[in-house]
């Protein structure tokens, strides 16, 4: 039977209810709403009919647990974070993932398996998850193990997997095994740590792990994209980038032509992972990124961790989205002089009273696309 929520007192104890109503913020919120104590709380719902927790409850719901659970000793923004992006605060959230074949659910977006992992073997036992898969569509078990995992997963980052457990630097044959047993992660919640791509050091080496089949075939009808992969031997499904001597991978001109050329030309050279701080193609960070999704609605694509960053298309959606939001700052229309060093320094570091290195730089690589009379209003700019 399928799972379903239409009020609060439906998902979540009476003395959980007790707890929400005595924070300040959710009861204001309730009573504006024309909820009342005597009577069952309705759960918001999305114009889809899909019943989700205001930014409010949410974090409530992440206040209530930590500091029953937790000692206060993991950041309920990171929370809120996660359960914003991973579900949407939608509580009967379902994710499939076809390549791993793994199914998350709930607010937080746990596996099946990953929820009894904490329970057997990290002694998180609030609530009976065994045999009882449907509790993770409860908002208050969904937070509880979540942040369970939040802080299993910080203690993964300091070298420990857990008290006793190895040091992930510890190369003998015992670790090795403790490692291997371990169930893998739910990936969206271990994908968000900002300094995912930092550590791993992600490449991909086809474009097909990097890219949508729908950016793909939208590739591949390029003409002269076409023309340039046949020529080098690639076939559909199996597309390599190229490599430097390096071997590091970066896009051609031909791949990069009409998807802010020049831009990525000096932010990146066209490096796939970016160049020093600057991630992706774009050269956009991360905190940069999750501001353009969160504030200003750019979700088209998922950003999960940095490591998306790398994705090309995902790079050059918010690249592109950033330059919008550049070209109306602070409620005025901007000139291109203006957006393109705002893009590089910063909005904060324009200089338009010298022809800085940088933007003497990105009219040069201008002059490396065929399509240059585009962007002639740009390079009057310069006479």
């Amino acid at each position: 039977m399928a799972v379903s929520f239409r009020f609060w007192d439906d998902c979540i104890d009476p003395s959980d209810m007790e707890a929400m109503w005595r924070i300040p913020e959710v009861s204001t919120e309730w009573l504006d709403a024309g909820e009342s104590r005597d009577q069952r709380v309705h759960l918001s719902r999305d114009p889809d009919g899909q019943p989700y927790l205001t930014q409010t409850e949410m974090k409530a719901v992440a206040e209530i647990i930590v500091s029953r659970h937790f000692d206060s000793r993991i950041d309920l923004d990171m929370i809120c974070a996660i359960a914003e992006l991973e579900s949407d605060r939608q509580p009967l959230a379902i994710r499939s993932d076809r390549k791993t074949k793994k199914t998350t659910i709930g607010i937080m977006q746990l596996t099946v398996e990953t929820a009894e992992w904490l329970f057997n073997e990290l002694g998180y036992r609030s609530y009976e998850v065994l045999g009882n898969p449907e509790l993770l569509y409860r908002p208050f078990v969904s937070v509880y193990l979540g942040a369970a995992h939040i802080k299993w997963l910080s203690n993964f980052e300091q070298k420990k997997f857990f008290d006793d457990g190895p040091l992930l630097n510890d190369t003998s044959a015992s670790a090795s095994a403790s490692a291997s047993s371990l169930p893998s992660a739910s990936t969206p919640i271990s994908a968000t740590s900002p300094t995912a791509a930092q550590t791993t050091g992600v490449v991909f080496a086809y474009w097909d792990t990097s890219a949508a089949p729908e950016d793909m075939e939208e590739m591949w009808n390029h003409p002269e994209v076409l023309k340039e992969w046949t020529k080098s031997g690639e076939r559909q499904g199996k597309v390599r980038f190229s490599h430097d001597d390096k071997k590091k991978p970066y896009l051609s001109r031909v791949e990069l032509k009409t998807i802010l050329c020049a831009l990525a030309e000096v932010v990146s050279m066209r490096f796939i992972n970016g160049v020093g701080p600057r991630t992706g193609i774009m050269g956009i960070d991360y905190s940069t990124a999750f501001w353009l999704y969160m504030e200003l609605g750019y979700r088209a694509y998922r950003i999960d961790s940095a490591d998306d960053l790398a994705k090309p298309f995902v790079s050059m959606y918010f690249g592109a989205a950033y330059l919008g939001w550049l070209s109306e700052y602070e409620g005025r229309e901007r000139t291109p002089q203006f957006i393109v060093q705002a893009y590089i320094a910063g909005p904060k570091n324009v200089n338009l009273q010298e022809t800085g290195p940088l933007w003497l730089k990105f009219t040069q690589a201008l002059g490396n696309y065929e399509d240059i009379k585009k962007y002639a209003s740009i390079i009057s700019l310069l006479n």
